[in-house]
């Protein structure tokens, strides 16, 4: 059976919904409520309770935070690392959600940061490898992620990647960003991320032009849907799911999973458009409630 290793963060979401524009300076009101996070632990919780054996690797503080994320983690049958690192906090994000469930998120990395090869699993035990961005783009990780990628495609371990998001990608570059991608085997993003690294506004254009570094591009485009290509097969397109969005906050880490759950079983690019309606399918369920993780009880 596939089996998926998720390398990113693992992150404490504070979010607060105002359910009204933000006022500079300005008291407002807000639902405020805690839940479990982090881009690489919500592929892994989604896929999990979704029946796709996963492995997270793992990094926490010392501190009620880790525990309680790590206890989550067992709850929806994730397996994971238990590294808890002294000196150093569980990472936390602020998340703000306005009147129309759109986000914006402050991340404090905290006990994620400095992962590297001393920190991986036996990689012969795993089919697919999911890489976060934020590891790489971290200076302290991004030394041990590089020789963790180095390692993985030694082993013939395919890796998809989602690269981040354009704020913190500006942090490093385009051209650094570029390089990455020429050693990732499916590259999963959003339109503004497709559009910041191909330099192409049109997401059908632009996912043309990234097939030149990766060899499958799929791009979320929120309430458009998605599309994906690979150098071996032609465009697909699907719808968004209808459904009321609250939040969408890991609505593309819930795309990802879906996306990965199909792919990983044949990595056949003729499963594309399967694949990306899978994905749009837990991305319409992430949206309907707050938090980044599956509502269904976890068990």
């Amino acid at each position: 059976m596939s089996k998926v290793l998720c390398i990113g963060d693992i992150m404490l979401d504070v979010t607060a919904v105002t359910g009204r524009e933000l006022e500079q300076g300005v008291e407002t009101r807000a639902h405020i409520s805690t839940q479990g996070g982090g881009a690489a632990a919500n592929v892994a919780s989604w896929l999990a309770s979704n029946g796709t054996p996963t492995y997270l690797v793992t990094r926490v503080g010392d501190d009620a935070a880790g525990r309680t994320l790590l206890d989550e983690l067992d709850q929806y049958g994730v397996e994971h690392s238990t590294t808890v690192v002294d000196g150093l906090s569980t990472g936390v994000v602020i998340v703000i959600v306005d009147a129309l469930g759109e986000r914006t998120m402050f991340p404090d990395s905290g006990a994620n940061a400095g992962l590297g090869l001393a920190d991986l699993p036996d990689l012969s035990d795993y089919t697919t490898l999911y890489l976060s961005g934020y590891p790489l783009i971290n200076p302290i990780s991004r030394p041990g992620v590089l020789q963790i990628i180095e390692k993985a495609k030694s082993v013939g371990l395919p890796i998809v990647f989602d690269p981040a998001t354009v704020g913190v990608l500006r942090e490093v570059g385009i051209p650094t960003v570029r390089e990455w991608l020429k050693n990732m085997d499916v590259l999963i993003l959003n339109e503004e991320e497709a559009h910041f690294l191909s330099g192409i506004g049109n997401p059908i254009e632009a996912a043309s032009a990234l097939l030149e570094l990766v060899p499958t591009v799929v791009i979320k485009r929120g309430g458009a849907g998605a599309l994906a290509q690979s150098r071996e097969h032609s465009l697909v397109q699907v719808p968004a799911i209808s459904t009321t969005v609250i939040n969408t906050t890991g609505a593309g880490d819930a795309f990802a999973a879906g996306f990965i759950q199909v792919w990983v079983e044949t990595k056949d690019s003729s499963r594309l458009e399967a694949a990306i309606s899978r994905g749009a399918e837990l991305g319409g369920q992430c949206v309907a409630h707050i938090g980044a993780r599956p509502l269904v009880a976890p068990r």
